[in-house]
């Protein structure tokens, strides 16, 4: 049997008459750049996240650089990203002239927030917690530590859209967060989209203009700026996806217990934990294995399509290999760059294809 990584196919051949819909509707508009699905999409986005001001732009990197930009993140400064994530965040830093300092993560993969405090300097202006897989940082104790220090907080929430902690949606906790609708994403457009959300109006004004080439209107330059904007396509299915994604959410907690409950209790691995305040919506779900290489190849053999998240950590890269950091530095962004494999799991994914994962995986290490 065959199990691919994601299948995208079964959310949208279930949606398939109404993208045909909406695709025929942009079509006819012929108002392709800014048109009025962009707009209702940010309206739609705050309702459900219940929080002022979105902003959509051309994706989820160029809505951080312009957070960053607009909050006056500069040269010298200092800004907290997780030891584990994408690249993103310490390059959007890097970008700026700025520079990323390293926060170990917990055994959930997460900045590590009982240590934060260790690496504020008087040159550190922000905080950029990263809720990785599906589940957020714990912000309240994140939020205290930057009220007392003066710092900024933006939240990534792209792997985290619509999670949860102390029934508080993620990006809602920071002064802004920004948001991917790559493809596999839990909101995931047709191609490449984002958006930054906040609810202080004066960020989400410089923000905009920033974006639009430091105007307010077409011609109206304040400032140098930049170019990122949402197409009316993208921003009108995401409109169209949005009120599935609770349900989408879902399946994916279904297809998360399914793995928690039928893997061997003998096998050698070790299953994500969930914070106890969190309700996470697994855009990833991942196991852990001193046998990650080995085990990886077994099951491409038997058609299972798996990941890494991520083959280097951050302060591993040869991006940051100036810093000569080593794994004594960070020692669980290690074990997960050494370990950690992401295991199929998506909306729709059927039983049959779960449990020839867990047959596989128990029959590895049998």
């Amino acid at each position: 049997m065959q199990v691919p990584f994601v299948d995208l196919s079964k959310t949208h051949k279930a949606l398939e008459e109404e993208l045909k819909q909406t695709f025929q509707q942009v079509l006819q508009a012929s108002y392709f750049i800014y048109g009025p699905q962009v707009t209702a999409f940010e309206k739609q986005f705050s309702e459900t996240l219940n929080t002022p001001y979105t902003l959509a732009v051309g994706n989820c990197t160029d809505a951080l650089h312009a957070v960053l930009k607009m909050l006056n993140i500069k040269a010298d400064d200092e800004v907290l990203v997780p030891a584990l994530s994408r690249m993103t965040d310490a390059e959007v830093v890097s970008e700026l002239g700025a520079k990323p300092i390293f926060v170990d993560v917990n055994e959930m993969g997460l900045m590590d927030v009982e240590i934060v405090e260790n690496y504020i300097t008087q040159k550190t202006k922000a905080i950029i917690p990263v809720h990785l897989y599906g589940q957020m940082v714990e912000m309240g104790e994140l939020m205290l530590i930057a009220k007392k220090h003066g710092l900024f907080v933006i939240e990534d929430c792209a792997q985290a859209h619509l999670a949860k902690q102390s029934n508080q949606f993620a990006g809602t906790f920071g002064d802004a967060a920004v948001f991917s609708f790559s493809p596999t994403k839990n909101l995931g457009a047709l191609g490449d989209a984002g958006a930054i959300v906040t609810s202080d109006k004066a960020l989400y004004t410089a923000c905009r203009k920033y974006v639009n080439h430091g105007a307010s209107d077409k011609h109206s330059h304040e400032f140098p700026g930049a170019n990122s904007r949402i197409d009316s396509l993208q921003a009108a299915i995401l409109s169209l996806k949005l009120p599935y994604l609770t349900e989408w959410n879902e399946q994916r907690r279904q297809a998360a217990n399914y793995y928690n409950n039928h893997f061997s209790k003998q096998l050698e691995i070790q299953l994500p934990k969930v914070g106890e305040k969190n309700e996470h919506v697994f855009n990833v779900y991942q196991i852990q294995t001193p046998q990650r290489t080995e085990l990886k190849k077994f099951l491409k053999g038997e058609g299972i399509q798996t990941q890494v998240h991520y083959p280097k950590a951050l302060p591993f890269t040869k991006a940051y290999s100036s810093l000569k950091h080593t794994a004594i530095d960070f020692p669980r962004a290690y074990r997960y760059q050494e370990q950690t494999l992401s295991i199929p799991l998506f909306p729709g994914i059927s039983e049959a294809q779960q449990a020839h994962v867990v047959q596989c995986v128990n029959e590895y290490f049998s």
